[in-house]
């Protein structure tokens, strides 16, 4: 029996999610809910809720989600589209909450009724993370649940929010998350802010699955980028730039030592003491990764992928391939039709 390969270095996260090192273990299914405020951002809305329910898609029922009105009637987003809650948001719906996203937008008023403001605070009592996207954070200050807290809104309303949160910090970033607040001003920042709740409670090679789906650019050629860590030297950062730029026809070692400016020995022991492995072998794991990536999101040939990623023949590939996934490249899911 052939002994599973394992990635090294940088590159371990991006394929860890891939092994299903997870089946069999208990799954804790963590409960959120969205609290649809009338002209509420679209899509600040819908990047929170694609982000866990595509870690829904890499681990199947990790989360429940839920959508909740003030009211059991319809709310009319920013884009002017009619959306239908789930269910108004009330005591009960609250007791069965991980995480409460207060949703706002730039038309959504500021304004809040002892309602609302009584269920804010039974659900911090209760021990629900509370979360504001746009100007959602708003409505937690009001509420008084900001108080030495760091926060994020949109810049429109910073100073309303500022105005009845003195104890808050109100920052400029796209996104805070603070203990058990998460406050985003914009879609991408309720992207990340949702990405962060989920590492709180998983691994980081979940986190790493879902943001190279949702991030994934235009591009059907972009490479997954090697993760660094910030301590790296100069001279290997510049030779695994090197590497990940040269995937379809690999450089030699002598060229790659010469390109940094270091001999082989000193590379070598640049690897094995910052990324505990050798040149050679994290060079492999870049290309197979990058196979990885072409097979399931393009519809190049087996062929074609082999080319691409520096392979000298397709028998070759597939005995690499195997070595790392424990299948063949011809069984991996393709995600493009």
């Amino acid at each position: 029996m052939v002994e599973r390969r394992q990635f090294s270095g940088g590159m371990k996260g991006k394929n860890l999610r891939y092994l299903n090192d997870h089946e069999g273990q208990p799954v804790l299914r963590a409960r959120a809910g969205f609290l649809l405020l009338e002209h509420f951002s679209l899509p600040a809305f819908t990047q929170a809720l694609d982000t866990i329910v595509t870690a829904n898609l890499l681990r199947p029922a990790l989360f429940s989600t839920k959508t909740f009105g003030l009211t059991e009637g319809e709310v009319i987003s920013d884009l002017g589209l009619v959306i239908r809650p789930d269910a108004s948001l009330n005591h009960a719906a609250i007791q069965d909450l991980d995480l409460l996203v207060v949703c706002g937008g730039y038309r959504t008023a500021l304004k809040a009724d002892d309602a609302l403001i009584n269920l804010l605070r039974e659900a911090s009592d209760q021990g629900v993370t509370l979360a504001g996207v746009w100007n959602g954070a708003w409505f937690l200050g009001r509420a008084g649940l900001l108080d030495g807290y760091r926060c994020a809104i949109h810049p429109e309303h910073r100073p309303a929010l500022a105005e009845i949160a003195r104890l808050a910090q109100v920052t400029s970033e796209a996104y805070v998350v603070d203990r058990d607040r998460l406050t985003a001003s914009s879609p991408n920042g309720a992207f990340y802010m949702a990405l962060e709740w989920i590492k709180g409670l998983h691994d980081k090679a979940l986190t790493d699955g879902i943001e190279d789906i949702l991030a994934f650019e235009a591009s059907r050629y972009r490479r997954i980028k090697p993760t660094l860590n910030v301590s790296v030297s100069g001279p290997l950062r510049e030779m695994v730039n090197l590497m990940d730029a040269n995937l379809e026809e690999p450089l030699e070692m002598e060229v790659l030592c010469l390109y940094a400016g270091r001999s082989r020995r000193q590379i070598e022991r640049l690897f094995k003491e910052q990324l505990g492995t050798t040149p050679q072998r994290y060079y492999m794991d870049l290309r197979i990764t990058e196979a990885r990536r072409l097979l399931q999101h393009t519809t190049l040939t087996i062929v074609e992928v082999s080319v691409a990623c520096g392979f000298v023949s397709p028998s070759h590939f597939s005995k690499c391939y195997n070595a790392y996934f424990g299948y063949r490249p011809s069984k991996e899911i393709r995600l493009v039709k």
